[in-house]
């Protein structure tokens, strides 16, 4: 892959943008790369959870290239293009884990909000600068930003492009967890470790089953719910689960393959 790199280890995924020089902004090579490699990803039997990081201390993702970007654009094509980057109308039911240092604004903000659980940097800064160039942050923000913190807050990010702290948007609920820079990468090999032991199936059925659910209605959610259960409840970790919490033992998922 171009400036995307993609590690499978004991059964984490690490995907790492590398272009530091140019502060880890995509080229459209970049574009399609990530979203092949979180394709890659849940595709394969060997990986459990991902983790999604950027080269070097001083970026995260500051988003695209514009100068490759915008003529692009300009040119008539569509923003979709990018979908599978910013994990949009993509299967994707395995966790993943952003750990970001330093900037994580326009784009990179956006592939961020597609991730599940994200550990930042105290040093990280973010922002949705793209009203301030004429543009609106159209890669999945506009759709789930308000969907995952309060509105009031989320318009203010969109709106004014504003920046801010790790610790405001840990406040704000774009984060999970802000650590030192030297500790990043490292809780975030915490956090996919604990996922290595838990049933591959029953993580992916509940990243599924939320997905599906937050939209519908109650009473077709509730129905949904149980047959999404039900598929887990079925399956053989939980066979496996089962026993072991019976005889007081440590199961052994056969859903685990690494």
């Amino acid at each position: 892959m171009s400036n995307i790199s993609y590690e499978v280890q004991g059964g984490i995924a690490v995907i790492k943008i590398n272009r530091p020089e140019k502060l880890n902004t995509l080229t459209l090579q970049m574009y399609e790369d990530l979203g092949a490699a979180f394709q890659m990803a849940q595709s394969d039997p060997e990986v459990a959870v991902c983790i999604l990081t950027g080269e070097g201390e001083k970026s995260f993702c500051v988003g695209a290239d514009l100068v490759e970007s915008i003529p692009y654009l300009n040119q008539g094509h569509y923003i979709d293009e990018w979908d599978a980057a910013h994990l949009k109308h993509i299967k994707m039911n395995k966790p993943i884990i952003s750990a970001i240092n330093g900037m994580c604004m326009g784009g990179g903000f956006e592939i961020m909000l597609g991730t599940d659980i994200r550990v930042a940097s105290s040093t990280s800064i973010f922002a949705l600068p793209e009203v301030s160039l004429g543009i609106v942050p159209a890669g999945g923000t506009l759709a789930r930003l308000a969907r995952q913190i309060p509105y009031v807050k989320a318009m203010e990010l969109i709106l004014t492009g504003d920046k801010i702290d790790a610790q405001k948007a840990l406040e704000y609920g774009v984060l999970n967890y802000v650590v030192e820079p030297s500790q990043v990468m490292c809780k975030a090999m915490e956090i996919a470790d604990k996922f290595l032991s838990l049933s591959t199936t029953a993580v992916q059925i509940a990243k599924e089953s939320v997905i599906k659910l937050r939209e519908m209605p109650l009473e077709q959610a509730f129905e949904t719910e149980a047959m999404l259960g039900y598929k887990a409840f079925t399956s053989e970790d939980a066979k496996e689960g089962l026993d072991a919490f019976y005889n007081k033992r440590k199961p052994n998922f056969p859903s685990k393959k690494w």
